[in-house]
């Protein structure tokens, strides 16, 4: 990011810090885009990017936006996620020091990450911890942070060949590897061949090995695992691409519930449940949970996964449907001690969710999020209508890209426990 005047230029392929010639490539009165060009004074965090074609080497209509932040050392992307989620809660969401006080937006590392040491030296400049894992002078391919995906997507050009999108385009990028993805998903080398009269191609993680989904896919399924329980999956449908997300989230989700607040026989809710990932993992706790879907193939698996539980029902619908219908005929004290997770897509739950779910005074609501911003805007609406912002758990779940996930709880205060 860098200033001209006073709009913001956000330059993509630099780190802060860095100085670079780049390109603008968009003007909008309060901000501006770039794109870097060449670097000219490097900084200390700058690696090889994993993924060759996202190197800033290409020409940036040819360089692809999957490994937007490759170039960075993976502490130091934690860093600047970390600040993009700080910059979220206090701009969007406007939360204030002491609302946020004790609550941690470090995002931490996972799986095989996990692990990584820190010189602990609080001393440097930049405040900075030094990953010795992930050193300057390693070869891209020996870098942490690889072989996590358990499922790509190739799109096709109109001569057949596959790659990724070049960032903020359509143009299709031919790929010569994928670092990121499982080595079952690159030993099909179907990256390499032509896909010509198909749209899409999935590559997708089935056990030890991988299967190639054209398009939609058949109707088929593969066998997703959260610890020791298995759930049936589209294999073109949705699941966490992470190798270890399931079990991190899952996690997460289990240390934000406050069982002081909640009581297990209280009707609890999985909403955008998906398959029912989350509900599955509470109804197995004893809890008596509704997941509710709107997509019908993944409510119907939600529903056979079901099958294992007692106390778990499935709802084909979706969540604002249900929720207004919930407002309009549950009893004032029904959901006044449930759980609530809140699983929305990337553009979050939005106002009139919100407001349908806050009507129901849950005791707890536990936001799952993929973005940032999508959650500052959500939770400051849930702050808004009496529900206080009590936890959070950033999570490194997509390394060498700016994504990552966020687990945040909300705790009804006693003022709106009525209605």
């Amino acid at each position: 990011m860098a200033r001209d005047g006073g709009r913001v230029v956000f330059v993509s392929g630099a780190i802060p810090g860095e100085r670079v010639r780049a390109r603008l490539i968009e003007t909008r009165p309060r901000f501006a885009r770039a794109v870097a060009l060449e670097v000219l004074d490097a900084s200390a965090d700058r690696r090889p990017n994993p993924v060759a074609e996202a190197a800033i080497a290409r020409a940036p209509e040819q360089r692809v936006g999957s490994a937007d932040l490759g170039h960075i050392a993976l502490p130091r992307q934690r860093v600047l996620k970390q600040q993009v989620l700080d910059d979220a809660l206090r701009r969007i969401g406007r939360f204030t020091d002491d609302q946020l006080q004790g609550l941690s937006t470090s995002v931490r590392a996972v799986g095989a990450e996990a692990g990584l040491v820190s010189t602990g030296d609080d001393s440097a400049d930049d405040g900075l911890a030094v990953d010795v894992t992930d050193p300057a002078g390693l070869p891209a391919n020996a870098r942490p942070g690889l072989r996590w995906r358990t499922r790509e997507t190739l799109h096709v050009a109109d001569d057949g060949t596959v790659g990724h999108f070049a960032a903020r385009s359509h143009t299709v990028v031919p790929l010569e590897r994928l670092p990121l993805a499982s080595i079952a998903i690159e030993t099909l080398d179907a990256h390499r061949r032509r896909w010509a009269g198909h749209e899409r191609v999935q590559l997708v993680t089935d056990g030890d090995s991988a299967r190639i989904v054209l398009d939609g896919g058949h109707r088929a399924t593969v066998t997703r695992r959260v610890h020791d329980l298995e759930l049936l999956v589209d294999e073109a449908g949705f699941w966490q691409v992470h190798r270890d997300a399931a079990n991190t989230l899952v996690d997460a989700v289990a240390r934000a519930v406050d069982v002081s607040r909640i009581s297990v026989d209280a009707p609890h809710l999985d909403l955008y449940g998906g398959v029912g990932m989350f509900g599955a993992w509470l109804a197995r706790a004893g809890m008596s949970v509704t997941t509710v879907e709107a997509d019908e193939r993944a409510a119907e698996l939600a529903a056979v996964n079901a099958q294992q539980f007692d106390r778990l029902d499935t709802r084909g619908e979706s969540t604002e449907q249900f929720l207004k219908r919930e407002r309009e005929q549950a009893s004032a004290t029904m959901y006044r001690e449930s759980l609530v997770v809140l699983d929305p897509p990337r553009s979050g739950a939005g106002t009139k969710v919100i407001g349908d779910l806050v009507a129901l005074h849950p005791a707890q609501i536990v936001y799952v999020a993929c973005d940032p911003v999508a959650l500052a805007r959500d939770a400051r609406a849930l702050a808004d209508q009496g529900y206080r912002l009590a936890g959070l758990q950033a999570f490194d779940l997509f390394p060498h890209s700016h994504h990552f996930e966020t687990v945040a709880s909300f705790i009804r205060e006693a003022a709106s426990s009525t209605r």
